[in-house]
């Protein structure tokens, strides 16, 4: 009679995994973070923290409404008048190039704000 041998596998170390999603960390004031958990306290099953945020985080998504984009003709104008205030308000003791190398930063902005921008 043939026996048979259980593959018997080796503990592993550390905590179990508990989900697949990844891990984000933020900082929150304490005052948000007391709203956070009062909203908690308030619904069905109470839930932690992390779920409270993760379902603060659906609702504003949900009801949020999509950003508009806006019309080349309305970004042009405002362009335009942004450029001559900044024209207006140059410094008139820079060079005509430092002048016209400012305003084009000013009018392009920082790069940290030019990938959100809705233009």
């Amino acid at each position: 009679m043939k026996t048979l041998r259980k593959k018997i596998m080796p503990k592993r170390r550390g905590r179990p995994a508990t989900g697949k999603d990844p891990l984000v960390s933020l900082r929150i004031p304490e005052e948000r973070l007391a709203e956070v958990e009062r909203w908690a306290a308030q619904q069905e099953g109470a839930p932690g923290r992390s779920e409270a945020i993760r379902r603060l985080v659906e609702k504003g998504l949900s009801t949020a409404p999509p950003t508009p984009r806006r019309k080349t003709k309305t970004v042009s104008k405002a362009s335009e008048m942004a450029g001559k205030e900044i024209d207006r308000r140059a410094d008139p003791s820079a060079t005509d190039e430092e002048r016209e190398s400012r305003k084009r930063r000013l009018l392009i902005g920082p790069k940290e704000f030019r990938e959100i921008r809705g233009d």
